[in-house]
């Protein structure tokens, strides 16, 4: 199974899409922009995506998808591929996944076989001397686990059925919890990628870069994501004590869970400009995101605003179906590479309604994964400006495996490349126009990101306008 598919989300129009706070509070959707998040779970989910037709709509490839969002639900069994970077817990936490799907291929694999001597002599002697009793389930999953950690690569790992489970569920957009994303950083430590919109979590004040410290008490020092998510997670109405590490001072923060609903597109219009937020890319972003573009088409917008900050991923498929939004059928989105030989290629499935309207893309550190393929593919297609700072850089495409105990194994197959050819596996994409925003800034409804986005659309539009008239403009 693969990692590298998005899509899911919906909004009926731009009255209450946004959330309310200061000046431009209606517009500043995503969490504090420019600020990195900690190395989360990335996951890809790659299905060979072959291009629907090009008046197909989005609910009519929804229900003839292309070739693997649900692999395991599917004809053949296809593998499932995901891109994205969130260890997001139903907590309103959720975890991010990119790819593309593809068939699993384990039937022709040639395989050095391991000689499981040694590991066979510890568990003899530890049934032997242990003065206990013990769980050979819980030691064979810890095994499992332990050799795929060794290979060294942090999004190549082992998943339990229930943890595969709940990273599904996470993209659903239905959850009970706070709504926040989380993520394991490089010094081991669990922290704040985001806060979904309209959450808890963003209303009691969470931060992306928040080192999670207690929850309810109990020391999360040390602890996985999976963990900390599940100690999160309770009854709707019911609430979670967590302390955090901000600027090396804790912070105490009681929170109520709540069901969360997290539509993954939300739209307005504003002074002629359009402004899209996808906040993942879920079940609902294709259909979602048609509906917006056709609102803001319909309206005669003369820009559009893409806000793809704190997006970490999410399924490959709706990365495509957005990004066919502007781009024409059967134009390259990404290419997916194994060395120098090309597993595949996907590529717009049509619907190109906003393609010859200007756009502009913020990002920030927490674009991840499909959020970056879908950046890039608007700035190499149609010119889109990037906005913002620099991205993530998770250039890596993984495949879920399935494994006959119902177990999943998730595994690094591959590097996606930009329309351009460019991978920004750790390098992330550069704004074209890069723009710095603070905590304080966001917090009191200053989003200098968009304004600027804004400003760039504005100009652009009287540029264009003073151009077909015969006027001459001066700065």
């Amino acid at each position: 199974m693969r990692l590298t598919k998005d899509d899911k989300r919906k909004q009926e129009s731009d009255k209450a899409n946004l959330t309310p706070g200061g000046p431009d509070a209606d517009l500043g959707l995503a969490p504090v922009a420019g600020v990195r998040p900690a190395e989360a779970e990335l996951v890809d989910t790659a299905a060979a995506v072959e291009p629907a037709s090009r008046d197909e709509s989005a609910d009519q490839r929804r229900s003839n998808p292309p070739r693997s969002i649900h692999p395991d639900k599917q004809p053949g069994g296809k593998a499932r591929r995901t891109i994205g970077l969130r260890t997001s817990l139903a907590v309103a936490v959720m975890t991010c996944l990119i790819g593309f799907a593809v068939g699993t291929r384990l039937q022709n694999l040639s395989v050095t076989q391991l000689d499981y001597t040694s590991l066979g002599d510890v568990y003899n002697a530890l049934s032997a001397k242990y003065d206990g009793s013990i769980d050979r389930s819980k030691l064979l999953v810890g095994a499992a686990k332990g050799l795929v950690d060794a290979v060294g690569d942090k999004y190549t790992s082992y998943m339990t059925a229930k943890e595969y489970a709940d990273l599904e569920t996470d993209l659903s957009g239905e959850l009970n919890g706070i709504g926040v994303e989380i993520g394991l950083g490089n010094d081991g430590l669990v922290s704040v990628i985001s806060t979904l919109d309209d959450s808890p979590a963003r209303k009691a004040g969470l931060l992306p870069g928040d080192i999670i410290e207690k929850v309810d008490g109990d020391d999360m020092t040390g602890q996985s994501t999976s963990v900390v998510a599940n100690r999160i997670r309770g009854r709707v109405g019911t609430t979670v004590k967590i302390v955090v590490v901000r600027d090396r001072a804790e912070k105490s923060f009681q929170i109520t869970r709540t069901k969360i609903e997290n539509p993954s597109v939300k739209w307005l219009i504003k002074d002629g400009i359009g402004y899209i937020r996808v906040s993942t890319f879920g079940d609902d972003t294709g259909t979602l995101a048609e509906k917006a573009a056709k609102e803001l088409v319909d309206k005669k917008v003369k820009g559009v605003v893409l806000d793809l900050r704190s997006n970490t991923g999410g399924y490959v498929n709706a990365a495509q179906e957005l990004a066919s939004l502007w781009l024409k059928q059967g134009e390259l989105i990404t290419t997916e590479r194994a060395g120098n030989k090309i597993l595949g290629k996907v590529t717009s499935s049509g619907g190109d309604v906003l393609n010859k309207v200007p756009t502009v893309v913020l990002i920030d550190g927490a674009t991840a994964s499909a959020s970056e393929i879908t950046a890039g593919a608007l700035r190499d297609k149609v010119g889109a400006k990037l906005v913002g700072t620099k991205s993530y850089g998770k250039g890596l495409v993984q495949e879920i495996v399935d494994l006959k105990n119902g177990d999943k194994l998730k595994v690094t197959i591959a590097k996606w490349y930009t329309p351009n050819g460019d991978n920004i596996n750790q390098a992330g994409l550069k704004p074209d126009i890069e723009v710095k925003m603070t905590a304080q800034q966001y917090n009191a409804g200053n989003d200098t990101q968009l304004k600027k986005a804004l400003e760039v659309l504005t100009a652009h539009y009287l540029i264009i306008k003073g151009y077909r008239s015969g006027l001459r403009l001066t700065s």
